[in-house]
């Protein structure tokens, strides 16, 4: 009976290019459902191509939350992504409808699920000056070295190049002497705050996930993601987060004049399937995963038979 007085949530999880959209509009479409956005990167306005936003077709007029409604130079954080998404679900399942989490961003839906408290972090500015001068000097796989000394199982999870959440780590450490691995265990609540499900997609052919990302590329270049790397590129000091995002940050040699175009769309894509990697590492060791096999033709049939199982009622 656990989980009665809790808002139901539906989770789709996986690798780029792997289904999450369709599959997500075509089970919102048969549980009467409402969509919410769990991509770092969707969240900006006018960065639709090079982030795979949904479009206006794709939705097929079922509603979808926290897409696209943040100018690209204002800084968001997973706390601030817990919180926004946090009312959305108890506003959706005030209306009686199943709301539905769907992105690639494992850390955004394992803090959600999981009810990851984020205490307001005291910061020193003499400090984090400190740590951006080191990384100035020694570079960023400098920086994630030393966070891996310290805190090997965060840094396993932080890319070499998301140099924020690198020093944001380095500076609790050094200001507290706690990682942020024991901050998040200590953040977590006795019971998770939802009736959650989550699904992930996954491939038993990990070439058939390849040709997919590379043929998003492909599709991407035909839809002018240059246009939206080139202007990324011109306020790449202020549109922070996305100048070091995959699908951006790959074309920069080529607007510089440093490379040819050829050669950065063949890095996007090594980029991608290497994200793509990461992404399946992060959510195999998440625990109660149902897993199911993309693109095949049954691969909606086994989402509803693994909601179906989960919550009988929706049968």
């Amino acid at each position: 009976m656990a989980g009665l007085d809790k808002p139901r949530v539906l989770a789709i999880g996986g690798p780029t290019a792997s289904g999450k959209t369709s599959l997500s509009v075509a089970l919102a479409k048969q549980f009467n459902g409402e969509i919410i956005c769990a991509d770092s990167m969707q969240i900006y306005q006018g960065l639709d191509i090079g982030t795979a936003k949904v479009t206006p077709e794709e939705v097929e007029g079922v509603p979808h939350h926290m897409v696209g409604f943040l100018e690209p130079q204002t800084p968001f954080s997973v706390a601030d992504f817990v919180e926004m998404a946090d009312g959305c679900i108890r506003e959706i399942s005030a209306r009686g409808r199943l709301p539905i989490l769907v992105g690639g961003t494992g850390l955004y839906i394992e803090s959600l699920l999981k009810g990851v408290r984020f205490a307001e972090q005291k910061t020193d500015p003499a400090l984090r000056r400190q740590l951006e001068e080191q990384a100035a000097r020694e570079g960023v796989e400098a920086m994630h070295d030393k966070l891996t000394q310290v805190d090997p199982e965060y840094a396993a999870t932080v890319h070499p190049n998301n140099l924020g959440r690198v020093l944001r780590a380095l500076e609790l450490y050094y200001a507290t002497g706690v990682t942020m691995t024991q901050q998040r265990e200590q953040s977590l609540p006795s019971q998770p705050p939802y009736d959650s499900l989550l699904c992930c997609l996954g491939f038993a052919d990990r070439a058939a996930l390849y040709q997919r990302i590379d043929l998003r590329v492909d599709q991407m270049m035909e839809q002018g993601i240059l246009r939206e790397a080139q202007l990324v590129y011109d306020h790449r000091d202020t549109y922070r987060t996305a100048a070091q995002a995959i699908g951006y940050k790959e074309f920069f040699p080529y607007l510089a004049g440093q490379a040819e175009l050829a050669s950065c769309v063949d890095k996007l894509k090594q980029a991608s399937r290497n994200y793509a990697k990461r992404q399946l590492t992060w959510f195999r060791r998440m625990e109660g995963v149902a897993w199911l096999e993309a693109g095949q033709p049954d691969t909606l049939a086994q989402a509803q038979h693994a909601i179906c199982q989960r919550w009988p009622d929706l049968a």
